[in-house]
């Protein structure tokens, strides 16, 4: 009986050092692969305090993650993320990103998306006129022509970094055309700044 329960928990001592064992090298191995361009691309897990409003997620890049960095940001707008072609674009910011936004540092092109082996890069840069509000509260876009619905397309920013870290949402407000022009919300990209 003896010799039983001591097989018993020399199994069990066994099972957890190789679970600790396999846990503790896939921390170190973690720390040592992650490189700053793989934390500044968009998180795979989302949580959000109220999930009952329509909210639709949308793809983002941004080239540095940390704060009063300089950074570029893909504000994309696939295909599958809108119905319509849209004439006006507007963007709300929180009250509390305290980025300088400058209508000189702002552009709209048609763009590749970037995977695993390749960036998000401007394929051909789309005339518009952008304007900033007093408050830095929200961008409007107007392109010459409305963007048509069949490619995908990103405003890019070039700023500095929010002073402060925290998650960011900014919501896009599409307006289609014709002859009532309806805005509708296209969805939200969630910055993260560490």
């Amino acid at each position: 009986m003896v010799q039983q329960n001591s097989r018993f928990f020399l199994g069990k001592f066994t099972a957890f050092g190789l679970t600790a064992g396999v846990l503790s090298s896939s921390l170190v191995f973690d720390g040592i692969t992650h490189s700053p361009q793989v934390l500044a691309s968009p998180s795979l897990l989302e949580f959000r305090w109220d999930d009952s409003t329509p909210y639709k997620k949308l793809y983002y890049t941004q080239s540095s993650s940390e704060k009063r960095d300089r950074s570029t940001y893909y504000l994309a707008l696939r295909p599958r993320d809108r119905k319509t072609a849209i004439l006006k674009l507007k963007i709300n910011f929180p009250d509390y990103f305290d980025a300088k936004i400058k209508p000189k540092k702002l552009s709209l092109c048609r763009i590749e998306l970037g995977g695993m082996l390749s960036r998000t890069k401007c394929i051909e840069k789309i005339p518009a006129i952008f304007e900033v509000a007093n408050d830095q509260a929200f961008i409007e876009v107007f392109p010459d022509q409305p963007i048509p619905v069949e490619d995908s397309y990103a405003v890019v920013m070039k700023i500095f970094n929010p002073s402060q870290t925290g998650m960011f949402q900014l919501n896009a407000i599409g307006q289609s055309p014709g002859d009532i022009p309806i805005s509708s919300y296209l969805g939200s990209w969630n910055i993260d700044i560490q």
